[in-house]
């Protein structure tokens, strides 16, 4: 089954796929201008890799952003299953992972690398 991962931010949406066996990769985050635009690029995004399943990082401890998250998918309008996954601490592991590059920017490598824990994290426990 092939399978997408979203870390749903305010500013960036990160992106992992896994599309045979248990091999995940993260993908470009998505830069969020408002949530209309970020909808449609991740339907565009599901639709162009034939995703079967997805898989929302959703945080246990904060509910403000358990309502954002639960809106935003309502937005995607989706036509297959979806799942929530606890997403506490990927973030941080995520930064922790890139700390050895060079130059660290915001542009959207932190938040895939989380949607990639993620989505690991969901896997291990099928």
């Amino acid at each position: 089954m092939k399978l997408a991962c979203i870390d749903v931010g305010l500013k960036r949406i990160g992106l992992a796929i896994c599309l045979a066996s248990n091999i995940v990769t993260p993908q470009s985050a998505i830069l969020r201008k408002n949530r209309d635009q970020a909808a449609r690029d991740i339907n565009t995004f599901l639709k162009e890799w034939e995703i079967e399943k997805l898989i929302v990082g959703f945080p246990s401890a904060n509910e403000e952003m358990q309502r954002r998250i639960q809106h935003f998918v309502s937005l995607l309008n989706l036509t297959i299953p979806y799942e929530f996954c606890e997403e506490n601490m990927s973030s941080i592991e995520a930064e922790d992972m890139i700390k050895g590059e060079i130059k660290y920017k915001r542009d959207g490598r932190v938040d895939s690398l989380a949607a990639k824990i993620i989505l690991e994290r969901f896997l291990a426990k099928k």
